[in-house]
């Protein structure tokens, strides 16, 4: 199946991984250990996830959508305490036709910063909390909303250094600032439970669907709710760990032009302390 994302997207992940590939890591860690770690949304270390979501069957003409989320995590140390986790998703989006005599589109869609104050040291329970913002870097109107976002997010999680489990849940819900721009006024929310299952060498039984509601549409056209799971597996180039996922979901909610599949394929490079 052809996967429509823009080349110079690949190109320049695969660059990047070449440029990461010559950084060493700063401290030796298991495989099982790095997987905990990645597995971790608030964990005390720099990494850049590429996410690519294919939709299949999205929108009135049943096209392929493709979204690559470039995701960079950087944490920010407040004290002994505390840091600040910083997780920024900018999408970059391939769209299918939306209707007869109407063409694809592609290039970048809105990009979401959190910020969570989590605490430096944890027990086996974690959480995070902070502002959610959504900016308005939409390259073409198909591809997002003029209007500036701002709501809460938290995420909690259990990780346990004797357990081969992972699990825990992120939320958010993201409301306009303003009404007056392309777009107009929204209202969105989203749910993402996780449940990890590691196994030694770094390889993981995974499911983590995104959960998502448009509280301004219609009851019927309100929800998308996947069901679905994977594998994930930490890698090496050279000294830098990658962790790898592969994934699919199936929506057994979705609106009208909802996709009804999505596959998820990621390269998360791990920079641990």
């Amino acid at each position: 199946m052809h996967h429509p994302a823009p080349i110079q997207v690949f190109a320049l992940s695969g660059l990047a991984a070449a440029l990461f590939a010559a950084l060493p890591a700063r401290a030796e860690m298991s495989a099982e250990e790095l997987a905990k770690l990645a597995q971790n949304p608030v964990g005390n270390m720099i990494s850049v996830p590429f996410q690519n979501n294919t939709n299949l069957n999205y929108g009135p003409e049943r096209g392929t959508q493709n979204i690559l989320n470039i995701q960079p995590v950087i944490p920010i140390s407040v004290n002994k305490d505390w840091n600040i986790i910083t997780r920024t998703i900018v999408p970059v989006i391939w769209m299918p036709s939306l209707g007869p005599g109407i063409g694809s589109t592609s290039g970048v869609g809105d990009t979401v910063l959190t910020a969570f104050l989590s605490p430096a040291n944890p027990g086996k329970w974690i959480w995070g909390a902070g502002p959610v913002v959504q900016i308005p870097t939409n390259s073409s109107s198909e591809l997002g909303n003029k209007n500036w976002g701002l709501g809460p997010s938290a995420v909690v999680l259990h990780l346990d250094h004797d357990s081969p489990w992972v699990y825990g849940a992120l939320f958010n819900n993201i409301w306009s600032v303003s009404s007056s721009k392309q777009g107009g006024s929204y209202n969105t929310f989203l749910l993402q439970p996780f449940i990890n299952y590691n196994f030694a060498g770094g390889f993981y039984l995974t499911t983590a669907p995104i959960i998502t509601a448009d509280w301004k549409a219609d009851s019927s056209q309100r929800w998308t709710v996947p069901l679905g799971g994977g594998i994930g597996k930490i890698f090496h180039l050279g000294k830098l760990p990658v962790n790898t996922q592969l994934s699919a979901y199936y929506n057994v909610v979705k609106p009208d032009n909802g996709a009804n599949w999505q596959i998820r394929v990621q390269a998360q490079f791990m920079f641990p302390k």
